[in-house]
């Protein structure tokens, strides 16, 4: 199906910026269609600690802002944050049972999206060493840095508000974060494009 994509990640539970981005998508592509590459929620528990004890509330792992469960109005694959999150609370909440739904990939056609905590990161400085995909083009998140990188060669610097071509070959984009940085990625599959973008 041809159509627009907004794809936003690595919210981190950050309402503000949150806000910002989707008003962003709102002007510059009002049909497009909001996916998340997760890390939508900031867990409060570092993964040092994850095996010590678990909680009874979410409100004890987590940073919920008022307001910001209520704009996320998308489908998300769950992130490490989210994993976490899940791994150490033991609680009816309806919003854990959201968390638990998160699938770990999310097709688009062509394209697939997945968080990206499960590929192989390290070197210095820190960054992808090593991607699983099954698609041609695979949009990610993680590592809070927009990147494109096709056919194993990386734009050196990222352009936004520039269309990408991303017709042939093996694509891989990293949509940045939305926490601090404000920035997102529309997939455009009847071009063929990706753009970066960066709300105010």
């Amino acid at each position: 199906m041809k159509m627009q994509y907004a794809i936003i990640g690595d919210v981190h539970s950050s309402k503000e910026d949150l806000s910002d981005v989707l008003s962003h998508i709102k002007e510059r592509a009002p049909g497009a269609v909001l996916i998340g590459t997760g890390d939508l929620f900031e867990c409060t528990i570092s993964k040092r600690f994850v095996n010590e004890r678990t909680f009874a509330s979410l409100e004890e792992v987590m940073l919920i802002p008022k307001g910001f469960v209520e704009l996320l109005t998308f489908p998300s694959v769950k992130g490490n944050q989210e994993e976490r999150i899940l791994f150490i609370t033991e609680t009816d909440d309806p919003l854990l049972g959201l968390l638990s739904a998160m699938p770990e990939r999310i097709e688009l056609g062509e394209a697939e999206v997945i968080h990206g905590h499960q590929w192989k990161w390290g070197g210095e400085p820190w960054s992808l060493l090593e991607a699983e995909v099954s698609k041609n083009l695979t949009f990610y998140g993680h590592s809070h840095r927009s990147r494109l990188l096709r056919n194993g060669t990386e734009e050196e610097v990222i352009l936004f508000d520039h269309p990408y071509e991303v017709k042939d070959g093996q694509t891989l984009v990293n949509v940045g974060a939305v926490v601090s940085d404000k920035e997102w990625v529309l997939y455009d599959n009847m071009q063929d494009t990706v753009t970066f973008m960066k709300a105010k």
